[in-house]
């Protein structure tokens, strides 16, 4: 099919094409195929590392193209960068925050921005990344022509903390893989290799997820319930996989290292409750992949966490592990539970990808 094609978008497509993909990644690769399905006017020019880790499961339209950018280092800053000057793009996009400082003159740009924890917790970041994005990412986004948040939290802290114009941002929120995460029928446990009787948490093993006062306040728990900790090694996690043995709940906390989206249903279809009390989120995607397995969840009352919740969650204070153990007494009253998984299902039908991709699609056609 030929498409009288309108506006030649770049996309950063960076993130797209990798292994073991979590966090922005997903959002990249998520985002890119919703646009593809939906948008047929518009030229797409998709800047990748490699184009062995092209994905073979997706039959891309005619005005996506794939461009590979082979910089090993300064893929941005250089890569990227020179091909703003030599491809006749209209906007260019970021699903992730870094824009090229040096590009073509007058390019229109719109970037993502999925959080502001350096801003908040910057003990939690490396030196490195903090001197990044507190010099950098300012510059990068004031002079952005336009940033889509992925929650009105972000919005709010992009307002705050870098003093952007309320005008210049517009929240799309992410969504989640529905054809994935879906009540299984071994909901009950029964016919799952996982019993129901583990609480789980899925994310990066890192201090801003909070994971020692999670260990902790589990080692208060009745001594037949585990804990299952899904997400790959973090920086500074040394002594989180150290904290169970000196608890002396070893056999009782089992790293399950990274798990692949596939596996995860089962995972959260299994248990008790998501637990996942972070310090700081920009969107906080477990949330809903877990409601959408009628998993309770329990999460933090701070950042976007709420927001995204809804009324499908025990909120409590992070900071507090007293506050964590109530969390994990109130989600074994069954009650609680029913009423926490009904309105999960209600909360999830806010969030889908098709519409993050028409509100992020809407922001590149008005710039």
């Amino acid at each position: 099919m030929v498409y009288n094609l309108k506006m030649i978008i770049g996309f950063d497509g960076s993130r797209v094409f990798i292994k073991n993909r979590s966090g922005t990644e997903n959002y990249s690769y998520q985002l890119l195929q919703a646009l593809s399905k939906i948008d047929h006017k518009n030229k797409y020019i998709v800047y990748i590392k490699d184009t062995r880790y092209k994905i073979q499961d997706t039959n891309w339209p005619s005005n996506f193209q794939f461009r590979e950018i082979k910089w090993s280092r300064l893929w941005t800053q250089g890569g990227l960068a020179l091909r703003t000057f030599k491809d006749k793009l209209d906007v260019l996009f970021v699903p992730a925050h870094t824009l090229p400082v040096i590009r073509r003159p007058g390019l229109k740009t719109v970037v993502t921005v999925h959080d502001l924890g350096s801003e908040y917790l910057p003990q939690m970041h490396q030196i490195k990344q903090r001197l990044y994005l507190s010099i950098m990412q300012k510059y990068q986004l004031k002079t952005a022509t336009r940033i889509i948040a992925v929650s009105k939290a972000t919005k709010d802290d992009l307002i705050k903390k870098i003093g952007l114009k309320p005008h210049k941002i517009t929240v799309a929120y992410e969504g989640y893989d529905s054809s994935k995460f879906k009540v299984l029928a071994s909901r009950s446990g029964q016919s799952s290799k996982f019993k129901s009787d583990y609480f789980l948490f899925v994310g990066t093993v890192q201090p801003r997820k909070n994971l020692e006062r999670i260990i902790t306040a589990f080692s208060r728990q009745s001594s037949v319930v585990r804990l299952f900790i899904a997400g790959s090694k973090g920086w500074l996690s040394d002594e989180i996989y150290e904290l169970p043995k000196k608890l002396g709940i070893e056999k009782r906390v089992k790293f399950l290292g990274y798990v692949p989206d596939e596996k995860l249903p089962e995972l959260y279809s299994g248990a008790l409750a998501l637990i996942f009390p972070s310090l700081f989120e920009g969107f906080g995607l477990p949330i809903l992949e877990a409601q959408a397995c009628s998993c309770p969840v329990i999460t933090s009352n701070v950042s976007s966490m709420p927001e995204v919740a809804g009324k499908g969650a025990i909120l409590i204070n992070p900071y507090d592990i007293a506050d964590i153990v109530k969390g994990m007494i109130k989600i074994n009253n069954q009650d609680t539970r029913n009423k926490l998984i009904k309105a999960g299902f209600e909360n999830i039908k806010r969030f889908n990808w098709e519409k993050c991709a028409r509100e992020t699609l809407n922001v590149l056609e008005s710039v």
